[in-house]
């Protein structure tokens, strides 16, 4: 850990703000599972003390959700401490054999969108043969990270492909760049059409640069840091003529907002990286500072809304999405409980974790049950995944969409059943 690091370590004064917020101090209890706690033991680490399999195992529990530094009142940058915990975890401890594979796995495939796409095949015929009945129970005893990643895929349907250049529809109000992403733009299709239908309706022109892959934020949050760094750079490519930069995934978007500190020891990529981050914008709040144009039609139905953890602590846009939603006459929005506690997703973490996360998800699927909404409403892709599978597990199939959807359907004027298939 270097001596940067080892002084933002003593920011914190241990005042116990962040232990409410904090999934697995909830779920837990236990202060070596709280950012406090983990942070003591950075502090014992960068003193000399080896890191040993149990330091590793609580670093490894904690889902860098970030409400901790939402929460803290002496401003201690949990999330630059984590980041650089986790790639020292990834450099110096001893994963088994089967951790290592699985993990290898994980980053072989989920940041590449063609291999993604050379899955769906295979997937599709999978979930249209009914065998997940008989193949469920078997990976649940077998491996839980198996069964964790067959529950959680979602229900695939047509595949296709936006254009490079989608034109605005009225007079231009604005030139955008569209990162599609990568499980975004595969298994979700659904949401980047919404996503660029909008954005061409109020205006914009959406460029699509057929050049970009992954934004390196699966890697980034996972200690990864060296690929996380080549996957920047080439985002930062693809996208460095674009005016603004518009993103629909919460996890992808804070990545980018945060390469101006990934690239910052790298002259020739520093200033770029400053600048991609200064004009990467969420889908909401991109929308929030153009002001509306098109017109909202009434979408009669009661919708929760959920606060994916990379919006709300990593990005600070709450009041955008809602206020986005609440614009739309006839929609009802009810509020979640404990809106700040992370639903277990974060990223890779239902993979590697799957019981805490699994426990996380049960809590979230509780308190979007007790609203009573005919939707959930979610900004981020895992967030999706991860809600849905856990109010399956009550018995609820309540449907899912992103804003982009629901604000589609409703400058669509199309009648709310759109939005009604579950995941």
């Amino acid at each position: 850990m270097s001596d940067d690091l080892g002084k933002l370590l003593g920011d914190c004064v241990h005042c116990g703000f962040c232990l409410p917020t904090c999934p697995t101090y909830v779920l837990w209890g236990e202060e070596m599972d709280s950012p406090r706690g983990r942070i003591h033991l950075m502090q014992q680490h960068h003193e000399g003390t080896p890191l040993t399999p149990e330091m590793a195992g609580h670093f490894d529990a904690c889902l860098g959700c970030l409400a901790c530094v939402t929460s803290c009142p002496s401003g201690v940058q949990y999330d630059r401490l984590i980041e650089s915990t986790r790639e020292e975890v990834e450099r110096v401890h001893p994963r088994t054999p089967a951790e290592r594979a699985l993990r290898e796995a994980v980053f072989a495939l989920f940041p590449y969108p063609a291999r993604l796409r050379a899955l769906r095949g295979p997937l599709r015929l999978y979930q249209k043969s009914g065998l997940s009945r008989l193949v469920g129970p078997v990976l649940e005893r077998l491996s839980p990270v198996l069964a964790a990643m067959e529950r959680l895929a979602p229900p695939l349907g047509r595949a296709y492909r936006l254009p490079s250049v989608i034109p605005a529809r009225g007079g231009r109000r604005a030139t955008v760049g569209m990162l599609t992403g990568c499980v975004q733009r595969e298994f979700f299709p659904q949401v980047n059409s919404a996503t660029a239908r909008v954005l061409a309706m109020e205006g914009c022109d959406v460029l699509i640069p057929r050049g970009q892959g992954c934004c390196g934020a699966l890697s980034l949050h996972s200690g990864r840091a060296d690929e996380a760094r080549r996957f920047a750079r080439a985002t930062i490519v693809a996208f460095e003529s674009a005016d603004v930069i518009v993103v629909n995934s919460a996890g992808c978007g804070s990545a980018m907002k945060d390469y101006a500190a990934l690239l910052a020891d790298e002259p020739e990529w520093a200033g770029r990286a400053e600048a991609l981050s200064a004009k990467t914008k969420d889908f909401s709040e991109f929308l929030a500072e153009l002001g509306p144009r098109a017109e909202r039609h009434p979408l009669r139905l009661t919708a929760a809304y959920h606060d994916a953890c990379h919006l709300a602590h990593g990005q600070g846009v709450r009041v955008q999405p809602r206020s986005l939603l609440a614009g739309i006459p006839g929609l009802e929005l009810r509020e979640i409980a404990d809106p700040d506690v992370c639903c277990g997703s974060a990223g890779t973490y239902n993979l590697f974790q799957p019981e805490a996360a699994g426990e996380l998800g049960d809590r979230k699927a509780a308190n979007v049950a007790a609203t009573d909404a005919g939707l959930l409403v979610a900004a981020n892709p895992g967030c999706t995944l991860q809600i849905a599978t856990a109010l399956r597990r009550r018995g609820l199939e309540l449907p899912v969409a992103h804003p982009a959807q629901v604000l589609d359907a409703s400058l669509r004027g199309l009648d709310p059943g759109v939005l009604g298939v579950s995941l």
